[in-house]
């Protein structure tokens, strides 16, 4: 039976998340690239991702899970939806790598020098609609 790959990602945690998901559905998974895409992250590019695979027979479940899980909407500490403050729409992405602002750009410069990974990013969420990047503002108490 053949194996095809249903999603791509760019690190272990996220795909062994996917496939939790999906073996808890019944559908047995295979993970690819695991190994060299976590021991030198930029080979992640040559290597085209760490691939998530599924037997043919179990790919439209998979596809289904996928597009279930994509359309479920962020949520805070307070169960409620996550929007963006610029369109308030809920097609967030969460984790984005930001290099915006003047560490960004100091980081970038490093690690072009020194030929290495960038030691500095800050993750926050971005929405998919108008491109807006954005932390949640902590609760006060």
């Amino acid at each position: 039976m053949e194996r095809i790959i249903i999603k791509v990602v760019d690190n272990a945690i996220d795909a062994h998340i996917l496939s939790s998901r999906l073996e808890s559905e019944g559908i047995e998974c295979f993970i690819y690239d695991e190994h060299i895409v976590t021991q030198n992250p930029l080979l992640n590019q040559a290597v085209g991702g760490i691939k998530v695979k599924v037997y043919e027979k179990d790919a439209e479940r998979s596809k289904a899970i996928l597009k279930e899980i994509s359309e479920t909407p962020y949520l805070d500490d307070e169960d409620k939806v996550i929007l963006c403050p610029n369109c308030s729409s809920k097609n967030i992405a969460s984790g984005f790598r930001s290099m915006k602002g003047i560490m960004g750009i100091v980081s970038m410069f490093i690690a072009f020098m020194l030929t290495v990974f960038p030691i500095y990013t800050n993750y926050v969420y971005r929405c998919n609609d108008c491109d807006e990047e954005f932390k949640l503002k902590a609760k006060k108490s």
